[in-house]
């Protein structure tokens, strides 16, 4: 049986001080695991991993990209933040996807039909990229500027599949690097300020 705050108030001793629970910022998280698998991904495809060196981001899209996201943002909804919880967690589950997609799917798509089927993934993702960047115009500059380079970066690489050109693959390749290095951005400019507050604290 849950015990009402109330209730769990009258329990605890008498003189007993009760501090307001508190959760860290998953933020920082969240942000340098999307920048880690990002930059990886996006080296591919910019050509400076050599081809079949590739599959190297299916193991941090599992781990870093996938998982410690989704978990940034599960914590985000306990910090009752939407917007964050909202993006961990999508940005996430769309890691887990494509390391699904490419371990188990992509081999069993249609060369012909390939092309179209990865472009309406990306340009799904695009989509709601885009009108969390609407949203990301109320928080700080630098996320707000991951959120505008990740939206461009999704739609030229959902015209360059579309297309089939290879150079804007390529393009897209070098637009998500610069999308990681303004996560990497925001996630340190979030340690940093934890981290100082902690120590002001202290």
């Amino acid at each position: 049986m849950a015990i009402t705050t109330t209730a769990a108030t009258a329990a605890r001793p008498s003189g007993e001080i009760t501090r307001p629970q508190r959760i860290a910022d998953p933020a920082p998280l969240g942000l340098g695991a999307f920048a880690l698998t990002t930059f990886v991904l996006s080296a591919a495809n910019a050509g400076w991993i050599p081809k079949g060196g590739d599959t190297v981001v299916v193991g941090l899209a599992s781990a870093s990209g996938g998982l410690a996201q989704f978990c940034a943002g599960m914590w985000e909804f306990r910090r009752n933040n939407t917007f964050g919880a909202t993006a961990f967690t999508s940005f996430g589950a769309f890691w887990m996807a494509f390391a699904f997609l490419v371990t188990f799917n992509v081999g069993k798509i249609p060369p012909a039909a390939l092309p179209m089927a990865l472009g309406i993934f990306l340009l799904a993702w695009a989509i709601f990229t885009a009108y969390m960047t609407v949203a990301a115009t109320a928080l700080s500059r630098p996320v707000l500027t991951v959120f505008v380079l990740l939206t461009i970066t999704y739609l030229v690489l959902a015209i360059g599949s579309f297309a089939s050109q290879a150079w804007l693959t390529v393009l897209g390749g070098y637009l998500g690097i610069l999308t990681a290095l303004a996560a990497w951005y925001a996630s340190a400019e979030g340690i940093w300020a934890a981290t100082i507050a902690a120590h002001a604290e202290g």
